[in-house]
């Protein structure tokens, strides 16, 4: 038998340490779940993406009594932008969210599977690493790629 270990790179940054664009991003994506429709579970998503064009397109949780019907914020953000900026490459992604009390978590917030796995659709379309940041009131994680939320993933990237 043979044991391998998978590590996933990550840097975690205050929000004063970030790039005047990655605060932008994260900004973006704090003030989308204030766009959030989450009567159900009161718990609110924002997602901004940014686009090889320089466009940043953002998302928010849009829930449904019919449950799965529901859209998270980060599939809301993806699919909107490709759609309104099909030739456009996504190139970062940030992910913010207030929890049941209205206030931004303490600690980042990763997105679901489904989630995982749609926006990894998007990285490989752009045939280059998506940067992931992951927001939280006392630190945000910067990882290099959607694939690296998602070892073993299947893709041809």
């Amino acid at each position: 038998m043979k044991q391998s270990e998978i590590r996933i790179p990550l840097t975690e940054v205050s929000y004063d340490e970030l790039t005047d664009m990655q605060r932008r991003l994260i900004d973006d994506a704090r003030q989308a779940t204030h766009r959030s429709y989450a009567p159900y579970s009161h718990f609110s998503v924002g997602a901004a993406i940014l686009l090889d064009n320089g466009e940043i397109v953002t998302g928010a949780n849009q829930e449904n009594a019919a449950y799965p019907s529901g859209t998270c914020a980060e599939r809301t953000a993806a699919y909107y932008a490709h759609a309104r900026y099909p030739e456009a490459r996504f190139t970062a992604i940030a992910i913010s969210a207030r929890g049941t009390d209205g206030h931004y978590l303490k600690s980042p917030i990763s997105p679901c599977g489904a989630c995982r796995q749609a926006l990894l659709e998007y990285e490989t379309l752009a045939q280059a690493n998506v940067t992931v940041l992951l927001d939280g009131a006392d630190g945000i994680y910067i990882l290099p790629s959607v694939r690296s939320l998602l070892p073993l993933a299947f893709s041809e990237f």
